[in-house]
Formats: C-alpha cells, structure tokens, sequence
C-alpha cells in the first residue's frame, strides 16, 4: 500500500508541475498581450503628436528629431543598456545564453520598461521605427521574469514571449507561431511548441479582447491575373532581396564597428552620432513631405485601402531614414518600416507592370524587402498574408519570397538579426560595456 501511495504522490507532483507550466505560458501570453496593446496605443499617439507638432512648425524635425535621437541615446547607454535597436537579436542571444544573470542583461523587467519609453520617445520625435520588434524583447523580458517559477523552462518561456509579442503586435497569431520557429529557434521544439502555441494564443485573444479583431493593413483582394502578371514576381523578388541585403549589411557594419577613424568616432561620441543621424532623418522627412517618419503603417494602409498616392522617392527616402535611424543606436524596431520601404519599391516597379493592380505590386514588394532583411522567407509571406487577409496572393508571395531570401545572401550572408545576435553574445560573455552603435 505505501508503495501505491508513493507512486500515486509522484504521480501528482508530476502532474501538478506540468499543469503549472501550461499556467505559466497562458498568463504571460495575458500579460504580453496587454502590454502589446498598450505600447501600439502609445504609439500612435506619439506619432499624432509628432504630426500635430509639424503642422504647426513645419520645420520642427529639424530641432527635435536631432536632440530626440541624442537624448535617447544618452538615456539608453546611461539607465537602460541593451535596450538599443528592435530587442528580437537580444532576445535570441538571451535563449542561447545558460547563465541566469547573463540573460537578466538582455531580457528584464528594467530593460522592458526602458524600451517602452524609449520606443515612444523615437516616435514622438519622428524616428523611422516600428514598435513590432520592441514588442518582441518586451514580451521576452515579461516571461523571463515569470521564469523564476520554471528556471528549467527559461529558454522556452523566452520564445514564447517573443512569438506572442509578434502575434500580439500584428494581430496574427499563425506569424507569431511561424516566427517563434523560423526565426528566433532555427528549428521546431516538440517539449516546448505546445506550451508556445498556448502562449501565443493567450496573447492573440488578450489583443482582440482589448482593441477587437482586426487587419493589421486592411484588406486587400488585389490579385495577379495573367500569366504575363507573375513576371512581376521574380523582378520583386531580385530588387527587393537585393535591397533588403543591402540594408542588413549597413546595419551589421555599424552595430560591429567601422574601421578607421570613423569607427573609432562612432564609438567615442555615441550621443553627437545619433544627432547627426537625426539630422539626416529630418532631412528625409522634409524631402518626402513628411511621409518617412514614423512607422510608415499609414502611407502604405492607405496605398492599399484607396490607392493614395506617394511621393516617387517614398521607399528611397524610407531606406534612408531608416538606415539612419537604426544605426543611431535608439530604441526602435524595422518591423513596420521595412514593409513601408518594400511598399514603396512595389508601388516603384507598379510603372512597368501597368496592367498588374497596384496593391499586388505592394504585396510583392512588402514580402520581398522583409524577406531580404530577415531572411526568414516563410515567417515574411505569412505574415503578409495575415495582415492583408489576402489568401489568393499567397503563392506569389511565397515565390516572392523564397526569391528574395535566396539573393539577400549574395550581399549578406546572414540574417541581421542572428548577425546582430551575435554581437550581443560576444559583448555579455565579455564585457558589460555596450556595442558603439547597435541596430536591429
């Protein structure tokens, strides 16, 4: 009988551990949710803000975007390090990391607040960011923290969160999935995916129970008819991987040190650089009419809802803006802005498809451009998908984006985000001081 009851205890014990696992994933995905919710409102109230300020001065970008970018610059190195650039690369190095207090530099409670409002204050100046990957080291830092109660299951809860945050971000609970995957492991976890989807289906329904169900873009039914139409796809495919290369191996450069006097400059004077790359995202913003600051979510919604016109340098200048402001070293993500700068392209290259609609040009040019940046073809097309709700598309986005992800090597060999990863390990296995400039 003692051995029964023994067994039956274990039994029990096993069973009650596991249940606090599932608990543990269901209520941070809640609270990743919610805390989703609250930066996008706060977002777009910063970014109205910025609007209101330049209707009233025109040329206000040029005084407070420069100073905005070095006070926040100042305040991350000072009070919040590692909160720089869009968290998803210091979100994957924490996963790799073992020891507990390496991780606590990269994902915390402190750095999930810091990037909070230092997120908010990049938008309230009209930095080119996204809030999407932010999103993604908060929800990191808020399982991390929750992982106190399972140390066994940090690495697990660390994905978990990120994936919610993207779920919860975009409202699209199967990128947020595909993303945990793809992206932040390189491989699917059998132990820990069940205890992921649930996560990442608590935050989707937090979300949707907050700010309702929605497209992140509207919807769209553009389509490609002809088969004349699909040579739109390799050509996409080429200029927007090509460019989203491009834009990794800038990002990789300054965030690993330039050499040379320049570098040794960057590293030196990290605050008067983020001015001078403030500077050259006002220029932009005035050069564009204003369209290349912020997330650059409206420009292309409206593109796609009305077919509103944008300036001809719209993607160019988004490429430039956000360049800039990635390298400065604030906090911000490339999310949102990298599908506004592959929106641009695809509206570009609409002038040589004439008889291919508008919006399925942005579609190609969106998934192609993000695919080139993240090299993560699969999360890039599901991802389109579900935030243009357009299904009948998704062949030609996978095309598109397999196309791209495969040419964006040519120029850099890997993601940035791994790249940027990497980066981050070396600094947290070394030393605490911060890389001069990091991006993501």
């Amino acid at each position: 009988m003692s051995l029964l009851s023994s067994r039956h205890t274990r039994r029990l014990k096993v069973h009650s551990a596991r249940w606090q696992r599932r608990a543990l994933f269901v209520l941070g995905g809640v609270v990743v949710g919610a805390a989703a919710v609250m930066l996008a409102l706060l977002a777009d109230r910063a970014q109205q803000a910025f609007h209101h300020l330049l209707l009233h001065w025109h040329y206000a970008s040029l005084v407070v975007t420069p100073l905005g970018f070095g006070l926040s610059v100042y305040l991350t190195r000072r009070f919040f390090p590692n909160s720089q650039g869009s968290g998803i690369p210091q979100a994957i190095a924490a996963r790799q990391l073992r020891d507990h207090g390496l991780r606590h530099r990269l994902v915390s409670i402190r750095i999930a607040i810091g990037k909070i409002l230092l997120t908010l204050l990049g938008l309230l100046c009209g930095a080119s960011a996204g809030r999407e990957g932010p999103t993604v080291q908060v929800g990191a830092s808020i399982m991390f923290a929750l992982g106190r109660f399972s140390p066994r299951r940090q690495p697990g809860l660390i994905l978990a969160g990120a994936a919610a945050g993207v779920a919860a971000a975009f409202n699209t609970p199967l990128a947020g999935i595909v993303f945990g995957i793809e992206e932040m492991s390189r491989a699917f976890e059998v132990r820990t995916s069940g205890l992921i989807i649930g996560g990442v289906i608590a935050a989707g329904l937090t979300s949707m129970a907050l700010v309702g169900d929605y497209t992140y873009f509207g919807t769209t039914s553009a389509t490609l008819g002809t088969s004349a139409d699909w040579l739109a796809v390799p050509v996409c495919g080429a200029i927007g991987g090509l460019a989203g290369g491009v834009f990794s191996r800038i990002l990789i450069l300054i965030a690993g040190g330039l050499p040379g006097k320049a570098g040794r400059w960057i590293k030196r004077w990290p605050v008067p650089f983020a001015i001078l790359c403030g500077l050259g995202v006002a220029v932009c913003g005035l050069a564009a009419g204003g369209t290349t600051f912020g997330t650059g979510y409206e420009q292309i919604e409206s593109v796609l809802a009305s077919g509103a016109a944008l300036p001809w340098s719209f993607g160019l200048l988004k490429f430039a803006a956000t360049s800039l402001t990635s390298i400065s070293g604030i906090p911000g993500g490339i999310f949102s802005p990298s599908l506004a700068i592959g929106g641009g392209i695809g509206l570009n290259l609409s002038a040589i498809f004439p008889g291919v609609p508008v919006g399925a040009m942005v579609l190609l040019g969106m998934v192609a451009y993000f695919a080139g940046v993240v090299q993560a073809p699969i999360t890039a097309f599901v991802i389109v998908t579900e935030m243009t709700d357009n299904h009948a598309m998704m062949v030609p986005l996978m095309a598109t984006a397999l196309i791209a992800s495969s040419l964006s090597r040519l120029v850099c060999p890997e993601g940035v985000y791994h790249a940027l990863a990497k980066n981050f390990l070396r600094q947290t296995r070394g030393t605490a001081e911060p890389p001069a400039a990091a991006a993501g």
